[in-house]
């Protein structure tokens, strides 16, 4: 079964300096069919514009994402971490029994990125900071794990069981991803148009993925740019 979350279904709020959209409940935006979709908890999809950013502000007791698509995010947290979180990294922060951190954007370019909160298996973890960077030709044409519990193949350590893949494809390029028994997944498309076992998705569309063995991915356009959560 494949259920779409639309992009312009998702929640929303402009405050000038940032432009969000919602996949799931998050602030001000509530909506109680969609409160996260197994451990994932929050996608949200930022526009931050120049020398704009979150000021310091407090997480914890859980795993968070941040997948830079154009633009840079510098990041200073309680930990000591000060980095700049540029396209094709993927920065993840555990938040466990408490950090504080601040994100800037560019002083000069917009920052368009994915915020993603994941429930960590178990609470009170040790807060820690893991950011690698994944070529683009690492991703074109396939599907490289960027996310983990474990950190397999190079991909950066995440306290939950969860797979996260990130995709580059080019229109008529193919992938497939088999589920295992018992496994869900959520594909969010960031750019182009993929169609997930014949259902198309296009940009900012989400989908809800169970009781699928095989899927089967292809891209319907140059620049198609996708994210998939393999998710317990």
């Amino acid at each position: 079964m494949i259920k779409i979350r639309r992009s312009g279904e998702r929640g929303h709020a402009n405050h000038g300096w940032l432009d969000t959209y919602h996949s799931f409940s998050f602030a001000d935006y509530y909506d109680p069919q969609h409160m996260g979709f197994r451990s994932l908890r929050v996608i949200n999809e930022d526009f931050i514009e120049p020398a704009q950013g979150f000021p310091t502000h407090g997480h914890r007791d859980m795993e968070i994402v941040t997948y830079v698509i154009e633009g840079e995010l510098s990041h200073r947290d309680s930990m000591g971490n000060g980095e700049t979180i540029r396209p094709h990294e993927v920065q993840r922060m555990t938040a466990g029994t408490g950090v504080l951190h601040s994100e800037y954007s560019s002083p000069t370019d917009k920052t368009h990125m994915l915020q993603i909160w994941l429930l960590p298996e178990k609470k009170n973890l040790q807060p820690s900071y893991e950011q690698t960077y994944f070529a683009p030709e690492e991703k074109q044409g396939k599907l490289r794990l960027v996310a983990s519990r474990g950190g397999d193949d190079g991909s950066v350590h995440i306290n939950q069981d969860v797979r996260l893949y990130a995709s580059l494809l080019s229109a008529g390029d193919e992938v497939k991803h088999e589920l295992a028994e018992g496994r869900y997944a959520w594909v969010q498309l960031i750019s182009g148009e993929l169609a997930i076992n014949g259902e198309t998705l296009k940009p900012g569309d989400g989908a809800a993925i169970s009781e699928e063995t095989t899927l089967e991915l292809k891209a319907n356009a140059d620049g198609t740019e996708f994210l998939l959560f393999d998710l317990n």
